[in-house]
């Protein structure tokens, strides 16, 4: 009898307690948040195997494992370098003129324990971060794709990494970064609108330039080989982009639940739109201008899902579709060889939203930014600040990734040689087969 009233007074306590518990140094922890931000970090790793289908469902049968490894060795690589010194350099404090972060502490994530931020252990954070490191120079590859050596690929995210990623990161998202304190509240971009996809999308269409095209490009047709995969991995996408976007609140409230419905609105929209426009020009609905659609709605509203409401995700996923339909088009006319369209819709169409969401901001994100500053803060203000991170985002991505191309060729090389590229990049450089027709 005893022992059960202690229990019933146990689970009556539990049930009056604000759900909370104490970390080390009388830490708070919101279990809520963390909670969602554990979920939200495993949907962003989702995103990873989602891209390696996706892509690799839309290269020739001779590279569908090398494409696929593209993504999957990104978490291999950027998964170690991000505790080694990844963490540091980003959300360190500002060194060389705020340049990149530094913090001696965060090396080897060895400073941050027992550390909790907002209610959120920031190992979990540290992770969450992680993960939008490795899918990064992932979306790259698409412009890489049946092309390069192993070898040289792996040195370029590495190195891509350290002297690209980690500087605009710490720029757009670090409370000390520059283009977080541009002005009222610095430059939007909640889940990596610029941070991510204009400048993987940018770093992309210059690696293709220098890489020159496939052999045949583009006068010899490039048939998918597995479009059912394809699709699968664009799913994929959609459901982790929930954690990607909504995840980027760092919390779980009302901005968590603006960011997940607008993702899924525009999402729809850009997929709804695309159908639109084949049916128009083809008078079909083709299964990868469908999955086409739902990524570039989704990158159009990954910078703005948080202070826009529904008509301008609608708007921001239909405009998105519009534009990256006619930029895949441009590819041919211009004679690029942007294999798997990264620049044509992560790089423009997240590039359209950076920009075009200043015009869908709700009320009172102005009205706050204006009693933030004790000035009224206009459309304009904010587009001028959204057109100095995108500036900043092109001119860092393009100059630097062409200068990581010469190096990674002059050093261990990147373009594969014609023998290679004919027989495949399964064969010749991993000694496998995706599928086995024997």
């Amino acid at each position: 009898m005893f022992v059960t009233m202690i229990r019933a007074g146990v689970c009556l306590l539990m049930l009056i307690t604000p759900q909370t518990l104490f970390a080390a140094q009388d830490q708070v922890i919101d279990t809520g948040s963390t909670c969602w931000m554990l979920i939200s970090t495993a949907l962003v790793l989702l995103m990873i195997p989602g891209l390696a289908m996706f892509y690799g469902g839309l290269v020739r049968t001779k590279n569908v494992l090398g494409t696929m490894m593209h993504s999957y060795v990104a978490l291999a690589i950027i998964g170690v370098l991000w505790v080694v010194c990844g963490f540091s350099l980003t959300f360190g404090k500002g060194i060389l003129g705020g340049i990149v972060g530094w913090n001696s502490d965060y090396f080897f994530l060895k400073g941050i324990d027992e550390l909790v931020t907002n209610g959120i252990p920031e190992y979990i954070i540290a992770m969450f971060q992680g993960k939008f490191a490795i899918i990064t120079p992932a979306l790259i590859s698409g412009a890489l794709a049946e092309r390069v050596y192993f070898r040289g690929y792996i040195l370029f995210i590495a190195l891509w990494f350290l002297f690209v990623y980690c500087p605009l990161c710490h720029w757009v998202w670090a409370p000390d970064g520059w283009l977080y304190n541009a002005g009222a509240k610095g430059v939007i971009d909640l889940a990596g609108g610029l941070v991510i996809h204009v400048s993987a999308g940018i770093s992309a269409l210059a690696a293709a330039v220098y890489l020159g095209p496939r052999k045949g490009f583009p006068k010899l047709a490039v048939q998918p080989n597995n479009l059912v995969m394809t699709l699968m991995g664009a799913g994929l996408l959609w459901v982790g982009w929930f954690g990607f976007n909504a995840g980027s609140t760092l919390q779980s409230g009302l901005d968590t639940a603006r960011a997940l419905t607008m993702t899924q609105i525009s999402a729809a929209s850009g997929a709804l739109t695309w159908l639109i426009i084949e049916a128009m020009a083809f008078r079909k609905a083709t299964a990868l201008g469908f999955a086409s659609g739902i990524l570039a709605g989704l990158v159009a509203i990954t910078p703005a899902a948080a202070v826009v409401q529904p008509l301008g995700a609608l708007t921001l996923g239909a405009l998105s579709s519009l534009v990256c339909y006619y930029a895949l088009k441009g590819k041919l006319k211009f004679g690029y060889d942007d294999a798997l369209d990264c620049f044509g819709i992560h790089g423009v169409g997240s590039g359209m939203g950076v920009l075009v969401l200043c015009f869908f901001i709700r009320d009172s994100w102005f009205a706050s930014a204006s009693e933030a500053i004790g000035r009224t803060w206009t459309v304009w203000d904010q587009l001028l600040v959204q057109l100095k991170g995108m500036g900043a985002t092109l001119l860092l991505a393009s100059v630097m990734t062409w200068v990581i191309c010469i190096i990674v060729e002059k050093t261990v090389g990147f373009r594969i040689n014609e023998e290679a590229e004919i027989l495949g990049l399964d064969q010749s450089l991993h000694g496998e087969r995706g599928y086995d027709f024997t």
